[in-house]
């Protein structure tokens, strides 16, 4: 009898141990995830939110997949990313301007946006050249009434073109694997080169749950928690 009483209770205590303990995959994932190193902490926060609120509350919520401070590159034309909540047949207008603001050096709309998805902007194929050491903002909105853009829903970032890292050089010149690579830009605070060279293998090996992890593990890492479990459950 005691013998049993003893086999009831540890196995009652086993689904308790179990529910403490993370699954094998997550925990590989945790620990195979890349860290980004923010070029300058402190720095003056320059992301925009992009949720609706009021009458327009059913509009998509937008957000870019930039950090709360100037991103840097290393580029002269890197796919900048975003992602849309839900689809949409309301106009979707994108804007890259320097830090003069005097003409958009990308201005279009984008029509029926698909989501809940990550979109890209193929800066290379606007013939955009960003200039060394020049601040630019860009922003993506939904513009449900363009007689009335207090409704739009925008969001917005800022990204620096810089010279190449040291490190990220030796790197290229030992043909490291665009997975090493990403991994290297983040630890080395280039955000865009590391979001897009995980968005490019993600778009050609869209089933790859470790790719997917990482470029969560990033998004996480600057408070895009929606986005970063958007890759966590897709499939």
């Amino acid at each position: 009898m005691k013998a049993l009483l003893v086999a009831a209770a540890v196995a009652l205590t086993i689904p308790g141990a179990l529910a403490q303990t993370p699954p094998n995959n997550e925990k590989e994932a945790a620990k195979d995830a890349p860290t980004y190193t923010p070029p300058q902490r402190g720095a003056p926060q320059r992301r925009v939110g992009g949720s609706s609120r009021g009458i327009e509350s059913a509009l998509p919520r937008v957000i870019l997949l930039v950090p709360d401070h100037v991103g840097l590159t290393v580029s002269e034309n890197p796919p900048l990313y975003w992602f849309l909540s839900k689809p949409t047949d309301v106009r979707v207008e994108v804007t890259l301007i320097d830090d003069k603001g005097e003409t958009p050096l990308i201005e279009y709309a984008v029509n029926n946006a698909k989501g809940p998805s990550v979109h890209r902007i193929d800066l290379a194929a606007h013939k955009v050249q960003l200039k060394s050491g020049v601040n630019y903002q860009w922003s993506i909105s939904v513009v449900p009434n363009p007689n009335e853009r207090s409704n739009d829903v925008m969001s917005g970032g800022a990204l620096r073109r810089v010279a190449v890292p040291q490190n990220i050089a030796t790197r290229r010149a030992q043909l490291a694997s665009k997975a090493e690579l990403a991994r290297a830009y983040a630890a080395e605070g280039i955000w865009y080169d590391a979001i897009a060279l995980y968005s490019e293998l993600i778009e050609d090996n869209p089933g790859d749950r470790k790719l997917r992890d990482a470029r969560a593990a990033l998004l996480d890492q600057v408070g895009l928690k929606e986005v970063a479990a958007f890759d966590r459950r897709a499939d």
